[in-house]
């Protein structure tokens, strides 16, 4: 199975800590349309004809789109692609998303919605610079509903400044969200990024980050408000009820074929990977001129094993021992049986039945485990 990724790289005003590519000048939007729809069928032959699982519009803020043009881009999938039942999610902020607009979109086959929440805390919103307030957030979770949406994400950040009392307001956050029960919640520790306002602020010393131990005991008090509300944690930042895994993401940890179409967007075929320029006048004059407007990188053996252990470690599926022994010669115990029996003995690993898998102790340390267990050039 096969996944798209469509990025739609529009926004109605920066978020204070985003450094994802996205433009606030929305002139070109009927023609960044245009032009995706015509890299879907420029493309069509990048998956190999397997069947799509997923289709996901991410950016940005794919939900400050017209319905209708995203009725025309799942038109050309349809066209171009092979398609089973797929789960199809668009991004979307509070303030885009009205009871008819709402409608709209379920009847125009978006059949999952991944909210941008952050925070209930209007205080919050304002300082992260969001576009919409607690109240908006709130509604459109129960407007969501009553247009017919069964399978919710809902997205939360945490360790936001300043640090005083911002456990408490975190978990405050928490317990909101767990009532509206949506079936995934995805929660985002707040990194300060060099190219964002809070990375001038941080600069300058007008900003300072919460500690990393703030960080870990709110991602802990995370874990074990979720877990006990029925949510599993699958994945280092996500949280799902039971059958309700993002697919489009898990494609990405299980080493699925995925295209990505947009301006900034990644595409991979289990051989290379291929990056989109991030311009979007660039692309767009691409596209229009019959031109490819990304670059290519091939994957040696040794690249693919360690993306490998760099996705499969974040989740619940872990890393198969065996499996990585016949695709790569790598032998994970004797390459770090050390490593690999002190992280059990510390409980941030499990080994069972040949699969060796992080703990929610480990998960708060991922990267870190990975890049010790990746296999060297």
């Amino acid at each position: 199975m096969a996944g798209i990724y469509i990025h739609i790289p529009f926004c109605k005003q920066a978020c204070h800590y985003c450094d994802f590519h996205f433009s606030t000048n929305l002139k070109s939007q009927e023609q960044m349309v245009d032009s995706i729809c015509k890299e879907l069928v420029n493309r069509k032959n990048y998956l190999m004809d397997e069947s799509l699982d997923s289709i996901y519009f991410g950016g940005g803020t794919p939900s400050i789109l017209p319905v209708e043009e995203i009725k025309k881009i799942l038109g050309v999938i349809s066209d171009s692609f092979v398609s089973q039942n797929a789960e199809i999610t668009l991004e979307a902020n509070p303030d885009d998303l009205s009871e008819s607009k709402l409608a709209e979109l379920y009847q125009g086959g978006i059949n999952r919605l991944s909210i941008g929440i952050q925070t209930f805390d209007d205080d919050r919103l304002k300082f992260l610079n969001r576009s919409h307030n607690s109240n908006q957030a709130k509604e459109t979770i129960s407007h969501t509903r009553r247009a017919g949406f069964s399978n919710i994400s809902a997205d939360l950040i945490f360790a936001i400044p300043p640090e005083t009392n911002s456990l408490s307001r975190f978990e405050n956050d928490l317990r909101q969200l767990i009532e509206y029960k949506p079936e995934h919640i995805s929660l985002y520790n707040l990194t300060i990024e060099a190219k964002t306002v809070f990375g001038n602020w941080h600069a300058k010393n007008k900003l300072t980050a919460v500690s990393e131990e703030s960080s870990a005991e709110q991602y802990e008090r995370a874990i074990a408000l979720l877990t006990s509300a029925g949510y599993e944690q699958y994945e280092v930042s996500n949280f799902a009820k039971a059958g309700k895994y993002s697919r489009h993401n898990s494609s990405y940890w299980k080493s699925a074929l995925y295209l990505g179409v947009g301006p900034g967007a990644h595409s991979y075929n289990r051989k290379s990977r291929s990056i989109n320029v991030s311009n979007n006048a660039q692309y767009i004059r691409d596209i229009q001129n019959g031109q490819t407007p990304s670059s290519t990188e091939h994957l040696t053996e040794i690249q693919m094993l360690n993306e490998y252990i760099l996705t499969r470690s974040r989740t619940k599926w872990g890393l198969d021992i065996e499996y990585m022994r016949m695709s790569w010669g790598f032998d994970l115990m004797k390459s770090h049986e050390k490593l690999v029996t002190r992280l059990i003995e510390e409980n941030k690993a499990l080994l069972s039945d040949g699969i060796f898998r992080l703990t929610s102790k480990g998960f708060s340390v991922a990267d870190e485990i990975s890049l010790r267990l990746f296999s060297e050039e």
